[in-house]
């Protein structure tokens, strides 16, 4: 009873140790007899116990690991301080065991001295702004390295790159420098344009008042001649109905004479008198002359001031 209860717990301890579960993303490196015999992938495995044998496990999944800062010198000689990280993913379990005996401090070394010979190459100008640069060429040196590890580089990135405290200082006084500067050439630039924007608002201004006042004229002007013209009509058919009514032709002319002067009364400047008014103006002294010597006649008694009667006549 004894001794079968010692083979029953000699056949349990040997199927669990026979037994391996592996996780998702996760492969174990199993040796038989101190040679590599295969992978276990997820799942559950079975191997010999004794005969076989886990060397090493893996994950698959993307690793990172952080590069120690390194102080690198430029090529003008300025010592900077670079900060890096490689993010790196096994793909090949087997090259990953056997290729390199620790692949994760290989990448952190070909990192460090890719990046001095890199640094070395570059001016402290070019180093602060060519972060995705370095990155690139770095990359591409771990690839060529990390091929026959099995080990994929999927990104390198350049986390901070510090100067020198007095480098740095100097480059704060050139930024603000750089910033007033900015800033003094914008508050040119509005004063300019507002000097002009006002410049234009006055010529706008000036152009509409002109248009304005010139429009005025032009309006007043045209209610001048139109006055002028209804006058002239008025006149004319006074005249018209005087000569229906039997007047006079020296009267009439006499009338005319008249009527011009108040037209010159008027608040226009400048008459324009048709050709017809023309000869009425010459034939003003004649006018003059006519009444000049019917006052004489009267002062003289040639002339009676009495009313004429029924049969008088009249010299």
């Amino acid at each position: 009873m004894t001794t079968s209860l010692i083979i029953l717990a000699a056949v349990v301890v040997l199927m669990a140790l026979s037994i391996r579960i592996i996780p998702q993303q996760r492969v174990g490196v199993v040796e038989r007899l101190g040679k590599f015999q295969r992978l276990m992938h997820p799942g559950l495995n079975l191997f010999i116990p004794i005969v076989d044998r886990v060397r090493t496990y893996h994950d698959l999944r993307i690793q990172q690991t952080s590069v120690p800062p390194q102080s690198v010198i430029t090529r003008d000689n300025v010592q900077v301080l670079i900060d890096t990280i490689v993010f790196y993913q096994v793909v090949g379990p087997e090259q990953a065991t056997y290729g390199i005996s620790d692949y994760v401090l290989g990448v952190r070394n070909i990192t460090t001295a890719t990046m001095r010979q890199i640094i070395g190459n570059l001016e402290l100008d070019e180093t602060l702004s060519g972060r995705e640069r370095i990155s690139a060429e770095i990359r591409t040196a771990l690839d060529e390295a990390t091929e026959k590890w099995g080990v994929r580089i999927e990104r390198v990135e350049v986390i901070d790159i510090k100067p020198p405290v007095d480098i740095q200082e100097a480059m704060d006084k050139q930024m603000k420098a750089e910033r007033n500067r900015r800033a003094t050439i914008l508050e040119a630039e509005a004063a300019k344009q507002d000097m002009i924007l006002r410049s234009e608002g006055d010529k706008t201004s000036k152009i509409l008042r002109a248009e304005g006042e010139r429009a005025a004229r032009e309006l007043e002007a045209l209610g001048q001649a139109k006055a002028i013209t209804e006058i002239a009509e008025a006149e004319k058919a006074r005249i018209r109905l005087l000569i229906e009514a039997g007047l006079d032709e020296r009267v009439l002319t006499y009338k005319s004479f008249e009527a011009l002067q108040q037209i010159a009364m008027g608040p226009a400047n400048k008459i324009f008198l048709p050709t017809s008014a023309v000869e009425t103006l010459g034939n003003i002294g004649a006018i003059g002359d006519m009444l000049k010597n019917s006052r004489d006649k009267v002062d003289s008694g040639l002339i009676s001031r009495k009313p004429a009667q029924n049969g008088d006549k009249v010299s």
